[in-house]
């Protein structure tokens, strides 16, 4: 079961949407059309590194219904983030 999560809640931006999947693990969600790209991890990672800074104990996840960079996955589960295509 999914629930939102105010961005508010990690010192993110409005416009961020976040899941929380369990008790440690929140999802980052990206729901568009067009391809995530190198430009966007790195948005993503930085997000992700504010979620951690606010929450240490938290395993952070991209959830995106949009086509991932092979070089841009691989860059993100390098830093600890996994990608949930669906």
């Amino acid at each position: 079961m999914t629930n939102t999560i105010p961005p508010a809640q990690f010192g993110l931006p409005s416009r961020t949407v976040l899941e929380q999947i369990d008790e440690s693990c929140v999802a980052i969600v990206v729901n568009r059309k067009s391809r995530i790209i190198m430009a966007d991890g790195r948005n993503i990672l930085a997000k992700a590194s504010t979620i951690h800074t606010a929450s240490p104990d938290v395993n952070v996840v991209l959830k995106t219904t949009a086509p991932v960079c092979s070089k841009t996955r691989r860059f993100l589960e390098e830093s600890g983030i996994r990608v949930i295509s669906g």
